[in-house]
């Protein structure tokens, strides 16, 4: 039996260069949280705080990887290594 996973969904709604920040939603199983990501500090917030424990930290491992090819509009996914 393998590891258990779900698979959160990501939508960049509002992206902004001159501020240096990333935004949009994640959801995942029955969780659902906006977040603003200021790529070039590197400071993530996760709202509400209802399961953010859970999501923070995928969260921004996936935003640092992907961070110049997200684009506003765009659906994007990546694969938590726990059941929610």
């Amino acid at each position: 039996m393998g590891l258990p996973e779900t698979t959160a969904y990501v939508r960049i709604t509002r992206q902004s260069w001159q501020q240096g920040k990333l935004e949009g939603e994640v959801r995942a199983a029955a969780y659902e949280w906006h977040f603003q990501w200021w790529f070039q500090c590197g400071r993530l917030s996760v709202q509400p705080s209802l399961g953010r424990a859970l999501i923070a930290e995928p969260l921004s491992r996936f935003l640092e990887r992907w961070d110049y090819r997200l684009e506003p509009g765009g659906d994007y996914e990546f694969t938590l290594r726990a059941e929610l």
